[in-house]
């Protein structure tokens, strides 16, 4: 089999699995990844140093390690019940766990929201005496939506940067103008609107005692130490190289040598079990097999066939490009997508004589991480929601989250959209 058909075939069947096999995804990312570099459709040189984004992987790595020992430290468990005490009806305090889920999704893994959040939800909702399902999907789709405002919010958002050269900074304000984050919450603001609607029969006043209290303070600290050390790495790594990675792997390795002289917190073996190795070693494998399939030409072709869908127009390239990203990633995994997607997108720019890629990559970056909240499987916090649900006793059909999920992403995709070709186009 010539070398492209064989990056083609090795893409095509690791994306198949990912969607029959979402708990294997990294077993079949690293596989693929292997047998490509075995066959030689990806040299091993440029697999290793071309292919992957060390820098990416790094900062996601030490970034999980702090975002677990803040969860250890029970601050989130603080903060929530700090919202809710304020919060004077039970729709009043649903939102707030929302709003909180949404906070923390900006520098915290979208899963780890949700276990977090998660338990504060349900206690509140046996108070009111109501269904969770609405509240816990609603966090699920909150955590998914923020998780894309910043740098390490989420692996897709790396993954952009990494491509686009962008720093922490770059997500607020890029080549003077507002940037994905204010993008994002647009969105936010249009999808609360549906939260609200649609948990507007919660109106009876509520009172709860705050009772939490954090176990240690400098999980918060390192982590805010991380965000700041962030905000100044463009300067001395503006080819977004290594700094990024090499600042959040530092405070990790901190933070576990502390975690190692704290009594009764446990053993620093229990705490690396926990930590999110799958998404990890995925991230790995689907760099190699993205890098793979560009070196193999496929993706130039691709964009040449959407160039020409969009008949040299800039706007129907960007809602091509973001409603394409809303529908495939409602049902599939968005990293593999969004990565294969960004060197076609770059080239649909070429095409259609745009002088900034920017909107257009942008939009890719929204309508990929947007479009996971429409279905029960497009996003792995959805998968774990669910899951909770059922084992609490409230099994949660395709359509009843749907029901929840379209409405509040036709909200966010239409509102971020519009902001995002206002200002860039």
């Amino acid at each position: 089999m010539a070398p492209s058909w064989l990056a083609l075939a090795l893409f095509a069947g690791a994306y198949a699995l990912f969607v029959l096999f979402p708990r294997r995804r990294s077993v079949v990312a690293v596989a693929a990844a292997a047998l490509a570099v075995a066959t030689g459709a990806a040299p091993w040189r440029a697999a290793l140093v071309e292919y992957i984004s060390w820098n990416v992987l790094l900062l996601f790595f030490g970034t999980l390690v702090l975002a677990e020992l803040f969860m250890q430290s029970r601050m989130p468990a603080v903060l929530a019940e700090w919202m809710l005490v304020r919060a004077r009806t039970g729709t009043g305090a649903m939102l707030a766990i929302c709003a909180l889920a949404s906070a923390m999704s900006i520098v915290l893994e979208n899963v780890a929201v949700v276990l977090l959040v998660a338990p504060v939800a349900l206690s509140l909702c046996r108070k009111l005496g109501v269904s969770p399902v609405r509240l816990l999907i609603l966090i699920a789709i909150c955590s998914n939506l923020q998780g894309t405002a910043t740098l390490i919010g989420d692996p897709p958002s790396m993954i952009l940067a990494g491509s686009m050269k962008l720093s922490f900074n770059d997500f607020f304000i890029h080549r003077g103008r507002p940037s994905i984050f204010f993008v994002v919450q647009a969105g936010a603001v249009a999808s609360f609107a549906i939260a609200a609607f649609l948990l507007r029969r919660h109106r009876a006043p509520m009172d709860v005692v705050a009772v939490e209290r954090p176990r240690s303070l400098v999980p918060t600290v390192l982590l805010a130490m991380l965000v700041l050390g962030l905000t100044t790495t463009h300067r001395f790594d503006p080819d977004f190289r290594w700094m990024a990675g090499a600042l959040a792997m530092g405070l990790g390795l901190v933070g576990v040598l502390w975690y190692r002289r704290v009594p009764h917190w446990g053993r620093v073996g229990d705490l690396v079990r926990t930590l999110d190795w799958d998404t990890t070693f995925f991230l790995a494998g689907v760099f190699v097999l993205v890098g793979c399939l560009g070196r193999s030409g496929w993706l130039e072709r691709l964009a040449e066939a959407m160039a020409g869908w969009a008949g040299g127009s800039l706007g129907r390239a960007f809602l091509l490009i973001l409603g394409l990203s809303v529908a495939v990633s409602g049902f599939v995994d968005n990293v593999p997508f969004l990565a294969a997607m960004i060197p076609v997108t770059r080239s649909i720019a070429g095409h259609v004589g745009a002088a900034e890629p920017a909107l257009l990559l942008f939009g890719l970056l929204v309508g990929s991480c947007l479009g996971g909240n429409i279905t029960p499987i497009g996003a792995s916090a959805n998968v774990v929601a669910i899951g909770l649900l059922r084992r609490e006793g409230y099994p949660v059909g395709f359509g009843e989250f749907v029901r929840v999920g379209l409405p509040f992403t036709l909200a966010a995709v239409a509102a971020g959209g519009a902001v995002l070709w206002w200002i860039w186009r």
